[in-house]
C-alpha cells in the first residue's frame, strides 16, 4: 500500500479544516480534518451566512434524503447573524442520542470531507478523539459518506474503532461501548447507530478508510495491533512536545518547578519494538524539520506528522489575529507553551500557548462564568438508580459537586470546548461579550516564524510541505512516485 510521507496534524476544533487539508492533500501529502465538534461548526458557519456558500454547495450532496433541508432551516441566516448576536444552541450528545444531532453531526462530517476532497484526487484523513465518544459513530458514517481515505484517534485505546470501519463499510449497523463512571462488573453501554435509520440505501457499501491510532508507547500499539476489534492499518507514534492532549507521564505524576509534568525516559517510547510490529508508522511531536523527516526515514517509519507548522498557514481555521499574534511572538523570541496538568477535564495534559487575554492568563479564566453548553468532554456516570448522568470539570462546581463530582477536580479545568471554538472565530456571544479564546500548539510554536519572510507575516500550507522536502529529506521523492 502506498502511504503518505507527511501527514498533516488533526488539530483543535477545526484548526484543520477543510481549507488546511484539501491544501496539504492537493501537494501529494495527507491532508487530515479535525472531526472534533463540527456539528456546532457547521451550525454555526451557516448562523454566520455561508458567505462563499461552501457549506450549502457541499450539503446538497449529502445522499441523505430531508437532512439539509431541516439543517437549513433550523440555523442558517442569509447574510449572517449580528455579531453581538448569540449562536442558536446545539443539542449536547447523549447515550440517548437527539435524532437532529445525529443528522446534524453525520452532515456536518459529510460536509468537511467532501469539500476536503472537492476537485482533486488527493487522500482526506479525519482525527477523532477516543476520549470524545459521544459523537464517534455518527462522525464516522459521515466522513465514509464523503470517501474519507484514513481514519486518525488517540485519546484513549480504540480497540472499537477498526470493527465499527469494517460494519459501515458493509452498510451495517455499528456498536460502541461507552466508558461510564461507577459502572457495575458486567454492566456495559452501548451506543449503536444503523445507517439505515438515516435514509441510507440499505446494504449500501462504502469504502473503508485505513485506521491509524495514534499511541505514545509500543506496548499500546502492540495492543491495538493484536485486540482491536479489525484491523489497524499504522501508528502515529507521538511525543510530549506534540500539541493539545498528551500522554499523562508514565507512574505518578510529578511536575516540574514550573508545575508541568515531568517525562522522563520509561515516556520515550520504543520505537524498535514498534517498528518489529510490522505496521506503518509516522513519529510526531517536534518533527517539522527536513532533518527529522530523514532521521523518521532511515529508522524505518513512514514519514512523520507535523501539526504546530501547519496550524498557524494561511489556510488553517485559526483566526488571523491569533496567527498574528503567535507569529509575531515567535519572532520576537516571547512565545511560550505550558503543559498544563489540570486544564483539560479529560485529566490528560493539555498544552496552552501563553497569549494575553486569552484562558491562559489567570484573570481572564477567573473572569470567565463557568458554563457547559456543548458537552463534548462530559463524562457519563451511572447513577444510583442505573441511569445515567453527565458532569463535565469545567462546569460550574455546585453542579458538578451535585452530580457526584469531588470539587478537587474542577481547580483549573478551563472548557476545552467553548474556548477551541472562539480560536476559530466561533466563540459563543454571551450578552454581548464573546467566549475567550484558547489556543493550543506544539512546543515547536517558539519557531514557527522561521516560515515567514521578513517582508510578511503570513506563510501557506504549501511553504512548510516544500520546507519539509528540503534538502534534509533527500531521497524523499514526490508523493505520485512514492510507495511504502
Amino acid at each position: 500500500m502506498v502511504h503518505p510521507v507527511i501527514i498533516q496534524g488533526g488539530m483543535g476544533v477545526a484548526v484543520s479544516n477543510w481549507r488546511l487539508a484539501r491544501a496539504v492533500s492537493q501537494l501529494g501529502e495527507l491532508g487530515v480534518i479535525s472531526g472534533t465538534l463540527l456539528a456546532v461548526i457547521l451550525a454555526r458557519r451557516l448562523a454566520d451566512g455561508d458567505p462563499h456558500g461552501d457549506v450549502r454547495r457541499a450539503l446538497s450532496h449529502l445522499p441523505v434524503l430531508g437532512v439539509a433541508e431541516r439543517i437549513l432551516g433550523r440555523y442558517f441566516i442569509p447574510g449572517g447573524k449580528a455579531p453581538d448576536a448569540a449562536y442558536a444552541a446545539v443539542p449536547m450528545p447523549t447515550l440517548d442520542p437527539n435524532p437532529f444531532l445525529t443528522e446534524l453531526t453525520i452532515a456536518a462530517n459529510f460536509v468537511e470531507v467532501f469539500l476536503a476532497k472537492e476537485g482533486h484526487s488527493g487522500r482526506i484523513g479525519i482525527n477523532l478523539l477516543e476520549k470524545v465518544q459521544l459523537a464517534t459513530l455518527p462522525s464516522l458514517l459521515g466522513a465514509m459518506l464523503a470517501g474519507v481515505d484514513y481514519v486518525l484517534m488517540g485519546a484513549g485505546i480504540p480497540r472499537g474503532i477498526p470493527g465499527v470501519l469494517d460494519r459501515f463499510a458493509a452498510g451495517e449497523a455499528a456498536e460502541l461501548k461507552i466508558d461510564v463512571d461507577g459502572a457495575r462488573p458486567g454492566e456495559e453501554f452501548i451506543l449503536r447507530l444503523d445507517p439505515q435509520n438515516h435514509g441510507l440505501t440499505p446494504g449500501r457499501a462504502l469504502h473503508r478508510p485505513h485506521f491509524i491510532a495514534i499511541v505514545s508507547s509500543a506496548t499500546l500499539a502492540l495492543t491495538l495491533a493484536k485486540k482491536s476489534n479489525g484491523r489497524v492499518d499504522g501508528f502515529i507514534v507521538e511525543g510530549d512536545t506534540a500539541g493539545g492532549h498528551n500522554a499523562p507521564p508514565r507512574g505518578p505524576l510529578q511536575l516540574t518547578d514550573q508545575g508541568e509534568p515531568l517525562y522522563g525516559p520509561r515516556d520515550i517510547p520504543d520505537l524498535e519494538k514498534i517498528r518489529a510490529i510490522g505496521l506503518p508508522f509516522w513519529l510526531a511531536g517536534a518533527q517539522a524539520r527536513p532533518e527529522k523527516l530523514a532521521e523518521a526515514r532511515a529508522i524505518g517509519a513512514n514519514g512523520i506528522q507535523v501539526g504546530t507548522a501547519f496550524a498557524f498557514c494561511r489556510e488553517s481555521g485559526m483566526t488571523d489575529r491569533v496567527k498574528a499574534d503567535v507569529i509575531n511572538a515567535s519572532r520576537r523570541g516571547t512565545v511560550r507553551v505550558f503543559t498544563d496538568p489540570a486544564a483539560s477535564p479529560t485529566g490528560f495534559p493539555f498544552k496552552v500557548v501563553q497569549l494575553p487575554g486569552t484562558l491562559a492568563e489567570t484573570d481572564c479564566f477567573a473572569a470567565r462564568d463557568r458554563i457547559c453548553d456543548l458537552g463534548y468532554l462530559r463524562q457519563p456516570y451511572r447513577k444510583d438508580d442505573g441511569s445515567v448522568g453527565y458532569r463535565c470539570a469545567a462546569e460550574p462546581v455546585a453542579d458538578f459537586e451535585r452530580k457526584g463530582g469531588n470539587a478537587l477536580e474542577t481547580v483549573g479545568r478551563k472548557c476545552l470546548c467553548n474556548g477551541l471554538a472562539a480560536t476559530v472565530g466561533y466563540g459563543q456571544v454571551r450578552h454581548g461579550t464573546p467566549e475567550p479564546v484558547l489556543v493550543t500548539a506544539g512546543n515547536e510554536v517558539t519557531d514557527v516564524a522561521r516560515f515567514v519572510s521578513d517582508a510578511s507575516d503570513q506563510y501557506a500550507a504549501e511553504d512548510v510541505v516544500r520546507y519539509l522536502r528540503g534538502p534534509g529529506s533527500a531521497g524523499v521523492p514526490p508523493a505520485s512516485s512514492r510507495t511504502s
